[in-house]
């Protein structure tokens, strides 16, 4: 009787969690590890919230694969009676001369069944008066994008892959010269071996340092700040039931999330942060930032003019050079798979990914050109 395959997935986040989960499902013998466990607050998937949204300008496949993980999310939160998904719907807003990205967003949109409006800038203030839209030429408006829990849902995952028989250590893999392979299991933390017959590296902002010649450079993470600013006493216009999740594109393309869950008005600035480190960085929030989105507070919301700094927090994004995720085999051991690279929008399209990745470590697949090493060459 043949046995099983065996995979040894690094990294419990959102590509990893998935694409464990769906390995399992596909009949694999699944063994997931994380350091700090799903969701910890130095990995790319840790903090409360993450976007989902399908505008995404022309050319990519990702409009498309953020359909295709809505509807997962739906079905998993129905599966397993959790609240992932708030469908605030997602207003993203065109301040710009150049509208090319925006106008070029809408036939993605629809190609891929997205519901979305199109919204003169005065519907937008007839609609949401709180926000001041004196420079909002035009809005994409959908309205079944939102916000993702995500600290939640990486744990939800895990405690789903452990539900349906898979194996999850909380252990770190030490660096023992991979770029040629693994030859006899993978070192841990615990002194422990993990042998596998084929491994999954979705570590995020550490495949850099657990490959630093297949990839080196081509994941740079990035320190990116992130404000709470509370909102006024009674006062619901900045909360998840009275304001959609936001994207304001001009010189700088800084977004935002409504109040939920008793936290504050969420704000960050998508400009890419100087290099840090995930494991030893400290997570404090520049004092120019705080002042810089102060200031597009008290001009977008003038409401929320001098509203109190109620928290922050310290992710990072893990940047590829073109901004697209990078999915494919080690080229010198066909055995490893490399899965990061998620650039700041990855976490929504962990359902989708997951899957489209099991199968093609399953399958023994090529991935599409967009996602390939070789691009980089």
């Amino acid at each position: 009787m043949q046995s099983r395959l065996h995979v040894a997935v690094v990294g419990a986040g959102a590509f990893g969690g998935w694409t464990a989960l769906y390995l399992l499902r596909r009949g694999a013998r699944v063994t997931l590890i994380d350091a700090w466990g799903p969701g910890n607050s130095r990995s790319s998937s840790g903090g409360e919230t993450r976007i989902i949204r399908g505008t995404y300008g022309p050319g990519q496949p990702y409009t498309k694969m953020a359909a295709r993980a809505l509807r997962l999310w739906k079905e998993h939160e129905s599966r397993w009676g959790r609240h992932l998904l708030h469908r605030t719907g997602v207003l993203w807003m065109a301040t710009s001369e150049d509208d090319q990205f925006e106008r070029s967003s809408l036939p993605m949109l629809r190609d891929a069944g997205i519901a979305y409006e199109e919204l003169s800038g005065r519907e937008v203030g007839k609609r949401w008066p709180q926000i001041n839209v004196e420079d909002v030429r035009w809005a994409i408006y959908e309205p079944e994008g939102g916000f993702l829990a995500a600290r939640s849902a990486c744990q939800a995952v895990v405690e789903g892959f452990l539900a349906e028989g898979g194996e999850y250590k909380e252990v770190a893999v030490l660096p023992d010269d991979l770029e040629t392979g693994v030859h006899d299991g993978l070192m841990l933390s615990d002194g422990a071996k993990l042998i596998a017959d084929r491994y999954v590296f979705a570590c995020g902002p550490w495949l850099s340092k657990l490959f630093p010649e297949t990839i080196g450079n081509r994941i740079r993470p990035t320190k990116q700040d992130v404000f709470f600013f509370g909102t006024p006493a009674g006062d619901d216009r900045f909360s998840e039931t009275s304001l959609p999740v936001w994207a304001d594109h001009r010189d700088r393309f800084i977004y935002g999330i409504p109040a939920a869950d008793g936290r504050g008005f969420k704000i960050a600035d998508d400009t890419r942060g100087i290099e840090f480190d995930p494991t030893s960085g400290e997570r404090v929030v520049s004092q120019d930032g705080l002042k810089t989105l102060r200031d597009y507070v008290a001009f977008r919301f003038p409401a929320m003019k001098d509203a109190p700094l109620v928290e922050t927090r310290v992710c990072q994004y893990e940047n590829s050079p073109d901004n697209h995720l990078i999915i494919d085999r080690h080229p010198a051991a066909d055995h490893i798979w490399l899965v990061g690279g998620g650039s700041g929008h990855g976490f929504k399209h962990g359902p989708a990914l997951g899957q489209m990745v099991a199968e093609l470590v399953m399958e023994n697949k090529v991935p599409g050109r967009t996602f390939r090493l070789e691009r980089f060459t």
